[in-house]
C-alpha cells in the first residue's frame, strides 16, 4: 500500500542567503564571514583571506544573484508546486556590522518584497535567522560566538526581524546545523571563530572548550529569540536545525556499538537535546569532564534554555557512515568524516547514499522528542551536462529524490509526524563546503561557473518536472 502523505504537507526547497543571494555589498549590506572565502574543490580546501582582494574570486559575492532574480526564481518554485520555501536572512544585510545601533532599512525592505512575492504564489516561507554566516565585523572584533557579547547582538537582530515579519513568516529556525559547532569544521561556518585567521579552511582548529562554550552562547541566544517570539507572537512556530549524520556501528563488536552511541550523542543529540528539552542531557557532564570543558554559565542562562524550547524539529539528511574500533576506510561527507559502508553507493563527492537511513533517523528523532519534524535539507551534488538543445537530463538526481521521498512515506506509515520536505538547492547555488558551482544540486540549472562567468540564465532540468509530478499528487505519484 502506498503511503498517503498528510493533507497540508509542505513540499519545497531550501537555500541560504550567503550561497545564492549575491549583491554582497549592495544597498548597505556589510561583508559577511562567507564573503572572505575563496573557491575550492573536492581536492583543494577553500582559502580564507583577512582582507577582500579585488583581484581574487569570492564566489559568494555574486552567488546566483537571487537579489535581482527573486521574482523569476520564486515563480519557478511555484511552477514546480512549492507551498514552502526555506530561505535565510542575511544578518549583515540587516545589521551591516552586527553591533549597529539601528538596522539597515534597505535590507529589511528587500525581505519584505521577497515574502510578499512568496505570498502572491501561495508559498509559506520557512526562515533561518543565521545560516552559516555572520557580519565579518563580529569575527574581527569578538571572534564570533567565542564572545558572550554576541548573545545580545543576535537577540537584537532576532527581535528586529520578528517584529518586522511576524505577520508574513510563521515558521522560523534560529541557527542552521548548530551541531556542526561541535566539530572543527563548524569553526568556519557555524561559530565563526576565525579571528585573525588567513589560510586554508582545513587549517582552522579550536579546542573542545572553545567550541562548547561558543555553543552555549548560541543556545542562550536561540533560547532568548524563541522566548521573545512565544511571548510576543504566540502564533509563530519556532524550530531548531541540526545536521543529522547518521552513523552505524562498524561491526557487532560491543565496543563498536558503544563508540557509535557516543558518536551519535556528540554529533546528533547533544544540541537538539538542549533545544528540544530545554536543558543539558545527562551524558553531558561526563563528556565535559573527559574533554576538559568547563562551561561559563551565567545567571539566567539555564532559564533561557528552558524557556527557549522548540515547537518543531528540523534537520538536514544527506548521508550516513560507520563508526568502529577496527580498521575503517574513511568516507567523505557533509561537515564530518566517518567510515565507508560497503552496502551503499556514493555521490561524485563521496557522500554515501542511504535513503533507508532517513526512515530510521526519522523514527529515532520522533521517538525521542515527540514533536513535528521537517526534513529541511536533502539532496545530492552532481555534475550536470547541458545538451545541445539546452536540455539537462539528471536521472541520478531523480532517483535520489524518489528513494528519499519513499523512505519518508514509510516513516509516516511508521507513525512519524513529518510535516515538511524541502530539497536542498532547488536551484543551483554555491557549495558551502567547496565554493563550487559545478557541484550542482538544483532542479533548476543556473548558467554560472566556477570561474565566475555565466549569463545567470535559468533552465529547467528533467528533475524539475519529476518533482512537480510528485508534489502535484502529494507524493502519490512519480515515485516509480
Amino acid at each position: 500500500m502506498a503511503t498517503v502523505f498528510p493533507e497540508g504537507f509542505f513540499w519545497g526547497g531550501a537555500t541560504a542567503a550567503n550561497q545564492f543571494e549575491g549583491a554582497w555589498n549592495v544597498d548597505g549590506r556589510g561583508p559577511s564571514v562567507d564573503d572572505h572565502f575563496m573557491g575550492g574543490s573536492y581536492e583543494k580546501p577553500r582559502e580564507i583571506t583577512l582582507e577582500i582582494d579585488p583581484d581574487k574570486l569570492y564566489p559568494n559575492h555574486d552567488g546566483i544573484d537571487f537579489y535581482h532574480h527573486y521574482e523569476e526564481d520564486i515563480a519557478l518554485f511555484a511552477e514546480m508546486g512549492f507551498n514552502m520555501f526555506r530561505m535565510s536572512i542575511s544578518w549583515s544585510r540587516i545589521f551591516p556590522n552586527g553591533d549597529d545601533a539601528e538596522p539597515n532599512e534597505a535590507g529589511l525592505a528587500f525581505y519584505d518584497r521577497v515574502f510578499d512575492c512568496c505570498k502572491k504564489h501561495g508559498i509559506e516561507p520557512l526562515v533561518t535567522m543565521s545560516h552559516y554566516e555572520m557580519p565579518y565585523h563580529l569575527v574581527e572584533k569578538y571572534n564570533g560566538w567565542a564572545s558572550r557579547e554576541l548573545i545580545g547582538f543576535f537577540e537584537n537582530y532576532a527581535k528586529t526581524i520578528l517584529d518586522r515579519y511576524h505577520d508574513k513568516v510563521t515558521y522560523w529556525l534560529t541557527f542552521n546545523e548548530i551541531n556542526c559547532g561541535t566539530q572543527d569544521m563548524g569553526n568556519l561556518f557555524e561559530t565563526s571563530m576565525i579571528q585573525g585567521y588567513e589560510g586554508p579552511a582545513s587549517g582552522v582548529h579550536t579546542s573542545w572548550q572553545d567550541r562548547f562554550q561558543a555553543l552555549h552562547h548560541q543556545f542562550v541566544a536561540s533560547g532568548r529569540a524563541i522566548r521573545y517570539a512565544h511571548e510576543n507572537y504566540p502564533a509563530l512556530k519556532m524550530g531548531n536545525m541540526d545536521c543529522f549524520i547518521l552513523s552505524y556501528a562498524g561491526t557487532c563488536d560491543p565496543a563498536d556499538v558503544l563508540l557509535n552511541q557516543e558518536q551519535m550523542r556528540l554529533m546528533n543529540w547533544y544540541c537538539s537535546d538542549v533545544q528540544a528539552r530545554g536543558y543539558y542531557p545527562s551524558y553531558a557532564k561526563r563528556f565535559w569532564r573527559e574533554h576538559d570543558i568547563e562551561l561559563q554559565i551565567a545567571d539566567g542562562d539555564l532559564d533561557d534554555l528552558k524557556a527557549g524550547k522548540i515547537d518543531f524539529y528540523t534537520f538536514s539528511y544527506y548521508m550516513s557512515n560507520i563508526v568502529g574500533t577496527h580498521d575503517v576506510e574513511q568516507a567523505a561527507g557533509n561537515m564530518t568524516f566517518g567510515g565507508k559502508n560497503p552496502y551503499l553507493k556514493s555521490t561524485d563527492w563521496g557522500w554515501q547514499i542511504d535513503p533507508t537511513g532517513l526512515r530510521y533517523s526519522l523514527n529515532e528523532i520522533y521517538d525521542r522528542y515527540q514533536i513535528p519534524l521537517m526534513v529541511v535539507e536533502n539532496g545530492m551534488g552532481a555534475y550536470d551536462t547541458v545538451e545541445e538543445d539546452g536540455s539537462i537530463h539528471d536521472p541520478y538526481r531523480i532517483a535520489y529524490l524518489q528513494d528519499h521521498i519513499k523512505a519518508m512515506g514509510e516513516a509516516i506509515d511508521d507513525g512519524v509526524d513529518l510535516i515538511a520536505y524541502t530539497w536542498w538547492g532547488p536551484i543551483d547555488l554555491v557549495s558551502a563546503g567547496t565554493g563550487e558551482m559545478r557541484k550542482r544540486y538544483g532542479f533548476i540549472y543556473v548558467d554560472k561557473h566556477d570561474d565566475g562567468t555565466g549569463t545567470l540564465e535559468r533552465k529547467r532540468k528533467d528533475s524539475f518536472y519529476a518533482y512537480q509530478k510528485i508534489i502535484k499528487s502529494n507524493g502519490a505519484e512519480g515515485l516509480e
